[in-house]
């Protein structure tokens, strides 16, 4: 956290420097305008424009409150309307009506609607408000009404059911959650939380320990983007979106519930908005014993979100969380049914990890948006097993026993803090166009030790690893929609220099990352065949080192390589999309191809030291289609399916250890075929869902001798639902793995058979 008080002096300065132009003047009208949901709930976050009837440049640009509400100081108020953009929603536009010239209040409000899927706004594809047929991307919404009706217990659970997702956890509840987009690395997703990157320096993420208690919602963008996002955003973008207090009487909700296998959960919340303050508190509980020895997880919560309306054209919000996660690992033991170890009944690993976020939003002068961000993620990892597991079969090991030791004693320490701060600017001249512009300065610094005991020499090492990585960045983005034609074209240019304790300058590098998307509205159709919209999009990934591959250890069995560049993805994709019955369902289909260059891999120098260092020496490629129905079965019943084939190939391995790394072999743990299905009812009185992962046989390895070269395909299919008993008591339940599917997700890790949660909510207040 060296860094933290410099960039905290840095936000607030620039902060007090934007304030002081965004004081709005006296002019003649106030316009109050309210946006609401369905529901009449008040909708936070929402982007407000005010045009003249006939012109396309908007006068003023506001933010809705936590009380939903934007206000305006206009010279006069005729022959206006407004327009909102709210994530989650389809566009709405209101006439406003000045129903007095003399008048010098004026109060509209708005009422959103659930749109079409493609009619949706999102947030993620362009890092703006705009809906998802204008990006020519493929995003996935979920909202915080369909995850309280899953009640995943991680982020993983949730993913998984969403298209194009393929969901790997090593083990049950808290094991190692990976995740695989369109042929990719599990480092090759860019995961953030209310705005702050949670990856490690590298792209590791383990998702399977993040619980979306007071989730608003969740959006999953697939395809290279590190144009917008930068490093690790080589195959997709995964945004957790915390929520807003919106009631003016504060909503104190509470529950708990129970299930097989141990398991006990508990919730509290405090959430509202007054004036020009909104809030919202939490905390959650989640401990179960899992199934089989050292499977227990437990994992504690704590979070919040607060902000402040500073005048009308300024609002600042804080955010912070905290997690501490303990999992029982059991290793390799099941091998696709094959019982050919024992868990290992001590090794466990432990998770401490704190995020905070600052965000300043402004709108001034009239037609800009500003957001000035800073932040800090704090994330301390400790792996350990302190028993040698023996399998019975002679052949020495761990120690001079004459037996096999497939689990030899060791400890694990990662400590990472990454700081930042983000400045980006929205300028909207016209209605149908955009600029963003965009700074980010981040510091990213590490320690790693690990302690390996074994009686093998070879086998047997200390090892610490420590650095620093500055990185700068700019970027910009054009997006613009003309009549049927809409297109997106952006750059980045990225700069990182980085040290370490033992070499004051590892390196640096450059480089400059492109994107192109564009959509055409091709047929406009009838009423039954609404329209047809033909894609494309060109765009550069880039994946930064891990630190572990990028510093010299101590001692240097690893050898720094001044030389190591980003991984990096030459990715395009072309697509059509097909809309039915004025946009109530849509089909779409795409084509991906994915080419993976200068991957990085362990090359052993010292043949008799095994010392060596990482080198960018390997390369593969991924293609495929992505098929997806989606449509709006009623008002409250939603449907989403996707087939997902993929094609991935290992162009070039050199130092490859065994047969399945080898050129010409496909990547390990990418399904071929896989699919995925989710079918949501949302009702003022009760509410249902069915989820559905269905992921064929992939090659994977046991990685220890068995000749175990693949994991066998499974369908995974959940259910849940809630039924409100009155307006403040509401019972829920959740049903995972309904078909009891026996399956590892990752060889040698068997995944918990079917389970039961049932319990109960409350609400206090919120009115």
């Amino acid at each position: 956290m060296r860094h933290s008080g410099f960039l905290l002096v840095l936000f607030f300065s620039i902060s007090t420097a934007f304030i002081s132009t965004a004081s709005a003047a006296d002019l003649h009208i106030d316009l109050h305008i309210k946006v609401v949901d369905p529901h009449s709930a008040a909708v936070a976050g929402a982007q407000v424009s005010i045009f003249r009837q006939g012109e396309t440049g908007p006068l003023q640009v506001r933010s809705t409150s936590g009380e939903g509400e934007a206000i305006f100081h206009l010279d006069n108020a005729t022959g206006l309307r407004a327009q909102v953009l709210a994530p989650g929603f389809a566009v709405a536009w209101s006439n406003v009506e000045d129903s007095s010239p003399s008048a010098t209040l004026i109060k509209l409000q708005i009422a959103l609607q659930i749109a079409a899927a493609s009619e949706t706004v999102i947030v993620s594809a362009t890092r703006t408000l705009a809906p998802e047929q204008e990006t020519a991307s493929s995003v996935s919404l979920l909202s915080g009404d369909s995850i309280e009706t899953m009640q995943p217990t991680s982020g993983a659970d949730a993913l998984r059911f969403l298209p194009g997702a393929v969901v790997n956890v090593a083990g049950q509840r808290g094991g190692l959650g990976s995740l695989f987009v369109r042929g990719g690395d599990s480092r090759y997703n860019k995961v953030l939380i209310d705005g702050v990157p949670v990856t490690d320096p590298g792209g590791t993420f383990n998702a399977s320990t993040v619980p979306l208690v007071e989730t608003d919602r969740l959006e999953f963008l697939r395809g290279a983007q590190s144009t917008l996002y930068g490093s690790d955003a080589m195959t997709s973008v995964v945004q957790i979106f915390t929520r807003n207090g919106t009631t003016e009487t504060p909503e104190l909700r509470f529950g708990a519930d129970g299930g097989t296998f141990g398991t006990a959960h508990g919730f509290v919340s405090l959430a509202g908005a007054r004036s020009r303050f909104d809030y919202d508190l939490f905390a959650d509980q989640f401990n179960t014993n899992g199934q089989g020895p050292n499977a227990n997880y437990t994992n504690a919560l704590q979070g919040g979100n607060v902000g402040v309306q500073l005048n009308q054209r300024a609002l600042f919000r804080l955010r912070a969380r905290h997690s501490n996660s303990r999992t029982g690992v059991e290793g390799e033991w099941d091998f696709n049914g094959q019982r050919l170890l024992l868990p290992d009944p001590e090794q466990r690993t432990r998770a401490n990890d704190f995020l905070a976020g600052a965000d300043l939003l402004i709108s001034a002068p009239a037609r800009w948006h500003h957001r000035l961000t800073g932040y800090e993620y704090n994330h301390r990892r400790l792996n350990e097993d302190d028993t040698a597991d023996q399998s019975g079969f002679p052949n020495g090991g761990c120690d001079n026993t004459n037996f096999f030791f497939y689990d030899c004693p060791f400890t694990n320490i990662a400590h990472i803090n990454r700081a930042g701060f983000q400045y980006q600017g929205d300028y909207t001249p016209r209605s149908w166009a955009q600029t963003t512009i965009g700074y980010e300065f981040e510091d990213e610094n590490g320690r790693f030790f690990t302690d390996s005991k074994s009686f093998n020499p070879f086998m047997e090492f200390t090892q610490h690893i420590s650095g620093l990585r500055l990185n700068h960045s700019v970027f910009l983005q054009e997006h613009m929609t003309w009549k049927r034609f809409s297109a997106t074209a952006g750059v980045r240019y990225m700069h990182s220099g980085t040290s370490s304790s033992v070499v004051p300058e590892v390196g640096r590098t450059s480089k400059v990352v492109p994107r192109v998307a564009l959509t055409l509205l091709a047929v406009k159709g009838d009423e039954i065949f609404s329209g047809t919209r033909l894609r494309f999009s060109y765009a550069s990934g880039i994946k930064d080192a891990r630190f572990e591959e990028l510093f010299v250890s101590e001692p240097p069995s690893i050898l720094a390589n001044p030389h190591l560049k980003p991984e990096e993805n030459r990715a395009f994709e072309a697509g059509f999309e097909q809309s039915f019955f004025g946009g109530k369902y849509q089909l779409s289909g795409v084509y991906f191809n994915n080419l993976f260059r200068n991957q990085i891999d362990f090359a052993i120098i010292n043949p008799n030291t095994f010392a060596g260092q990482y080198q960018n020496i390997d390369e593969s490629m991924a293609h495929g289609a992505e098929v997806q129905l989606a449509g709006r079965l009623s008002s409250r019943l939603s449907l989403n399916g996707a087939y997902v084939y993929t094609s991935s190939q290992i162009l070039a391995q050199p130092f490859a250890f065994d047969s399945l790394h080898q050129p010409g072999q496909p990547l390990l743990r990418r399904p071929k075929h896989s699919g995925n299905l989710l079918l949501t009812y949302l009702g003022s009185r009760w509410g249902a869902n069915l989820g559905g992962s269905f992921v064929g046989r992939r090659p994977d390895s046991d990685f220890l001798g068995f000749n175990i070269n693949h994991a066998a395909g499974y369908a995974r299919v959940d259910l849940g639902g809630w039924y409100a008993i009155n307006s403040r008591v509401t019972a829920y339940a959740n049903v995972e793995n309904a078909l009891n599917d026996h399956y590892n997700e990752v060889v040698g890790y068997p995944a918990l058979t079917a389970n039961f949660r049932a319990g109960l909510r409350f609400r206090i207040g919120g009115e």
